[in-house]
């Protein structure tokens, strides 16, 4: 009996060995946390900071704050931890040293306005006045495309102008001053809110000469195409905007110099300058001042018609006329008629080779002699 206690006592101890050493000893508690909140350099909730964390075991998280600006880190072993934030404004990241606790949340808040401001004034006010340009630009660009919408309009308009019914023309004409005005409006905005060394300002002059002169503000829009080449020099088309409207206010030479720079600039397109030089001489009835540059329109651009034809009409109003009896005999510059039949070539059912087929016809009039005796007396040509 007492053999029998005895190894029932030894097999409960020995059970209570084994139930011991297979039993789950205890681990390490991994409820640490970090958390805190970041603002960015404007003092405001920074959204979508990415952030990383790194214990000194070498484990890594990473995480974003929300839109609050809270980020959190947790299931952490507690000991020491790198919490490295990364804003697109900095080169390197902005790095903190937080330990993690099993006692509760470890805080860690950060103001980058602040700290720029302590760690480096200079910078802060850098970065502040590039967020003013930076707001500056948004404004700018508002501006601006308003001030397009409306010039499109105001073309628009203009252009079905002669559509519109006479009894809605007026009506029709002060809508595009009224649109005109918006335009302008908005573009001087734009110019007035852009940063000081904003590399478009250019852009807002060009744009403003354009609506100056489709409004028909001719000064004003001499003085915007000045500023957009003084800005922008070696912009070709600057330098002919600003000859068309010099020619239609009738200062043909400081045309002819606008023309002349537009030309030098753009070797490959200056027969479009030389044209609308031609164009402006022949409106200004200076046609004869104009086979100049419609010569070296047709030479550079020789399968424009309009230049043809233009360079046709204006070589008729340089013919030499003399009075021969009763007649005045009319002596053509050489490449008339060849400037007419080229038009016509060119453009034989469309504008300029029906005005072409008119001009050669006038010139066979005209190369016939012009009577100038009606019912016995002499009429001047």
């Amino acid at each position: 009996m007492l053999k029998s206690v005895k190894a029932f006592a030894l097999a409960a101890l020995l059970t209570l060995a084994l139930i011991s050493f297979f039993a789950p000893r205890a681990t390490a508690q991994f409820d640490g946390k970090i958390q805190g909140t970041v603002l960015d350099f404007d003092g405001k909730p920074f959204a979508g900071l990415p952030i990383d964390l790194k214990g000194e075991q070498g484990t890594t998280q990473q995480t974003k704050t929300d839109a609050t600006g809270r980020f959190l880190f947790v299931n952490l072993r507690p000991g020491k931890y790198t919490v490295s934030f990364h804003p697109l404004q900095l080169q390197q990241p902005f790095e903190v040293q937080a330990s993690a606790q099993a006692a509760g949340p470890t805080d860690v808040n950060l103001n980058f306005k602040d700290i720029l401001e302590k760690q480096n004034p200079e910078a802060a006010a850098a970065f502040k006045r590039g967020q003013e340009d930076q707001q500056k630009t948004v404004g700018m660009k508002e501006h601006f495309n308003n001030g397009l919408a409306f010039l499109d309009q105001e073309r628009a308009l203009k252009g079905e102008l002669a559509k519109v019914p006479a009894d809605q023309r007026d009506q029709a004409k002060q809508k595009i001053m009224d649109l005109g005005d918006k335009a302008i409006a908005e573009l001087q905005e734009a110019n007035k809110v852009a940063p000081e060394k904003d590399p478009n300002h250019h852009l807002f002059w060009a744009r403003m000469g354009e609506a100056y002169d489709l409004a028909g503000r001719n000064d004003d829009a001499i003085n915007a195409y000045q500023q957009a080449v003084t800005l922008k020099p070696d912009n070709a088309s600057y330098y002919n905007n600003l000859g068309n409207v010099l020619a239609r206010a009738g200062k043909i030479d400081d045309a002819r110099t606008a023309y002349t720079k537009s030309a030098e600039l753009d070797p490959p397109n200056a027969g479009f300058a030389w044209r609308n030089f031609g164009i402006s001489l022949y409106q200004s009835n200076r046609m004869q001042e104009g086979v100049e540059p419609l010569k070296k329109a047709t030479e550079i651009d020789p399968k424009n018609a309009q230049s043809w034809y233009l360079l046709g009409a204006c070589l008729v109003a340089s013919a030499d006329y003399k009075q021969v009896g009763d007649k005045v005999e009319v002596t053509l510059k050489p490449g008339t008629v060849e400037a007419y039949q080229k038009a016509l070539e060119l453009d034989p059912n469309g504008t300029w080779g029906k005005q072409a087929k008119e001009g050669l016809e006038q010139v066979n009039q005209l190369t016939g002699g012009i009577e100038t005796k009606v019912g016995g007396k002499k009429k001047k040509p």
